[in-house]
């Protein structure tokens, strides 16, 4: 039997898992895998240089799947931002029917996607930036712990106590995002008041994953102590994987050890954080020491490299016989004395 949740029921899909935005992993074969799949595919808008190559991924993802899918839009300080809005355009344009915003302050979009009907999903790493996206009117956040990959924000507030902060104190539904992966985390994430979740760093891992498999392999190979955080100093907290040579260039080792010699010096730390670095290393070379990349923790949890249908398939079976097989034989009728 599936597993129903406001969120399959939102967003029309089978099974209650996201899987969430991801620089330069993000395309169309991997939204139209997952939503194949039965969960809901994201392309990440900001991977593509122009809203015209955008809109062309979007195509792509059409004629791949008949499922629904969603559009990443992270909105983040830059020196010379995006036009956000003409990404904005081309999503609407297009037909999408559901983003996932990030970032700054999502109102603005919020507001100009519910105009045309779209759904929004926020993430967000805090109850308070949670309720700022409420009242702006999304319809779900993406409420992201700690342990996330990427920039799991300035708190440090671990899963287990975000969630059912998110259940006592949100007046709309929310998914757990932040080092999700397993059928266990499914399970822990429903009986905390999540109506499904959010996988990034474990959807790298798999077969239609759009990444060099050296890169694929690094996340095999790693164990629960394999990420670190960079950019603290720039309260830009990012948490990446850990390379094998500490004082390789753009080893976040380098990146660590120049922020406490030069704290809050972005253009000191610029040369070996830029985008490129990863996207050749995703893209080309598949080395995973030459740049700085983001993962969770979830990556010692990682065992294999599945289909997106084998992973998701897997999670849900294993998830429903946790809950009628592990946690139901835990309750027992009381004793009559």
């Amino acid at each position: 039997m599936p597993i129903k949740t406001k969120f399959t029921e939102m967003f029309g899909v089978e099974k209650p898992i996201m899987q969430g935005g991801m620089h330069h992993v993000g395309f169309a074969v991997m939204a139209a895998a997952v939503s194949n799949a039965g969960g809901l595919g994201t392309i990440t808008a900001l991977t593509f240089k122009t809203p015209e190559k955008l809109r062309e991924e979007i195509k792509k993802c059409k004629a791949l799947t008949n499922k629904p899918f969603a559009v990443n839009m992270t909105i983040l300080p830059a020196l010379v931002p995006p036009n956000y809005q003409a990404f904005a355009d081309v999503v609407v344009e297009e037909g999408v029917k559901v983003v996932e915003t990030a970032g700054r302050n999502p109102a603005d979009f919020i507001k100009f996607f519910k105009k045309h009907d779209v759904k929004v999903i926020h993430k967000c790493t805090s109850i308070r930036h949670a309720l700022t996206a409420a009242r702006a009117g999304a319809d779900m956040i993406s409420m992201d712990g700690f342990e996330a990959g990427g920039h799991p924000g300035e708190d440090d507030v671990t899963n287990w106590t975000l969630y059912p902060l998110s259940l006592r104190k949100l007046p709309i539904p929310f998914i757990a995002s932040g080092a999700c992966g397993t059928a266990e985390h499914l399970v822990a994430a429903l009986a905390m008041g999540a109506e499904g979740m959010n996988m990034g760093t474990r959807f790298m891992a798999t077969t239609e994953a759009p990444i060099q498999p050296g890169i694929k392999d690094a996340l095999v190979k790693a164990d629960e102590k394999s990420t670190t955080l960079v950019l603290r100093t720039l309260k830009n907290t990012e948490r990446v994987y850990v390379n094998e040579t500490s004082r390789k260039a753009g080893s976040p080792q380098l990146v660590q050890s120049i922020e406490k010699e030069k704290p809050g010096n972005i253009e000191a730390i610029r040369p070996y954080i830029k985008g490129d670095n990863y996207k050749k290393s995703f893209q080309e070379t598949g080395d995973s020491t030459d740049s700085v990349w983001s993962c969770g923790q979830i990556i010692g949890l990682i065992d294999g490299v599945p289909s997106c249908q084998e992973l998701l398939d897997t999670i849900v079976s294993e998830a429903e016989a946790i809950i009628k097989e592990r946690l139901g034989a835990r309750v027992v009728p009381s004793s009559k004395l």
